[in-house]
C-alpha cells in the first residue's frame, strides 16, 4: 500500500480520504467497526473539508468596492452641485452654497481618492460638521437635505460592509492553516494504512486491506493521470 500523499492534489487527497472513510464505515468489515483510527481519520477529514476549498480572504472585497463607489458618487454629486451653485452670483443663496463648499474644503476635496480608512475618517468629520444646526439650515435653504441624507446613508452602508469584511478576514486568519490541517489528514491516513498493512495477514483483515489498497491505487493513478495531462498541456 504505497502512495506519496504529499503529491496528491488537495482534491485528490480529499477524495481518497472520503472513500477510505466510507469504505471503513460500510459495515462490510466487522474488524474495523468503531475503530479509534477510523474515528480519528474522520475527524481530520472533517477539518480538512471545511477549509481546503476556502479562499484566503472573505470574498467581500467586491461588496466593499461597490459600497465605496456608491459613497463616492453621492459625495461627488453633492460637492459638485455646491461648486457649481456658488459660482452663480446671479442666483439667490449662492453665498450659502459657498459657505457649504468651504466646509467640504476643510476636510479635503478629494476624499473619494483616499484609502478606505482615510476617507472614512474624513467623511465622518464632514458629516458631523454638516449636521450642525447652522449647516443643516443651509442645506435646507438649498433643498439639499435629501442629497445629504443619501451621502450619509451610503457612508454608513460602507462602514457596515467594511466592518463585516474585517471581521470575516480576522476569523479566517485565526483558523488553523490549511497546510497544518492537510498534514494532520495525511498523518491520520498513514496511521490507518500502517495498521492495515500490519494486520493484512490476520483473519478478517485481508479483504479490508485488499479493498483499501485498490482505493489507494485509484488515487495514485488519478494523480499520475492529472500530472501527465498537465505536462502534455505544457508541451
Amino acid at each position: 500500500m504505497k502512495i506519496t500523499l504529499t503529491k496528491l492534489s488537495t482534491k485528490d487527497l480529499a477524495t481518497l480520504a472520503q472513500r477510505i472513510i466510507s469504505n471503513a464505515q460500510s459495515g462490510k468489515y466487522p474488524v474495523i467497526t468503531s475503530h479509534p483510527l477510523v474515528n480519528a481519520l474522520e475527524a481530520s477529514y472533517s477539518d480538512y473539508d471545511k477549509v481546503y476549498t476556502k479562499q484566503i480572504y472573505s470574498g467581500k472585497g467586491i461588496e466593499v468596492a461597490i459600497a465605496d463607489q456608491k459613497r463616492d458618487e453621492a459625495y461627488r454629486n453633492l460637492k459638485g452641485f455646491l461648486n457649481g451653485y456658488r459660482k452663480l452670483s446671479s442666483v439667490s443663496n449662492y453665498q450659502t452654497a459657498e459657505e457649504l463648499y468651504q466646509v467640504f474644503k476643510i476636510f479635503g476635496l478629494n476624499l473619494d481618492r483616499l484609502s478606505y480608512s482615510s476617507q472614512t475618517a474624513q467623511m465622518k468629520k464632514l458629516i458631523e460638521t454638516l449636521e450642525t444646526p447652522e449647516n443643516t439650515q443651509r442645506l435646507s435653504v438649498l433643498s439639499l437635505n435629501a442629497a445629504f441624507d443619501d451621502m450619509k446613508a451610503k457612508h454608513q452602508i460602507f462602514e457596515v460592509v467594511f466592518s463585516e469584511q474585517a471581521v470575516a478576514n480576522a476569523d479566517l486568519r485565526q483558523m488553523t492553516s490549511a497546510s497544518a490541517i492537510r498534514q494532520n489528514l495525511e498523518k491520520a491516513l498513514k496511521s490507518y494504512f500502517s495498521m492495515l498493512t500490519a494486520m493484512k495477514d490476520v483473519s478478517g483483515w485481508e479483504v479490508l486491506y485488499t479493498d483499501t489498497n485498490e482505493l489507494v491505487k485509484a488515487a495514485k493513478n488519478s494523480s499520475l493521470a492529472r500530472e501527465n495531462g498537465d505536462n502534455i498541456a505544457k508541451q
